[in-house]
């Protein structure tokens, strides 16, 4: 892996997460520390699978 996509496979990722965070909040009832801990959890297991998942297609 070179330095540049090494780079844009952060940059998705803190997209993904980012995205899948700030859906995570808005369908929650309340925001406590635990929900926000198991959010940014889930959101990263999340941005993990979508860049896996949009790689195997990709790929020739």
């Amino acid at each position: 892996m070179t330095r540049r996509t090494s780079l844009l496979a952060v940059a998705e990722f803190l997209v993904w997460w980012t995205v899948l965070a700030a859906l995570w909040l808005v369908l929650i009832g309340t925001v406590d520390p635990l929900e926000l801990a198991v959010g940014a959890g889930a959101s990263a297991v999340g941005a993990l699978a979508a860049g896996a998942a949009r790689r195997a297609v990709t790929r020739p």
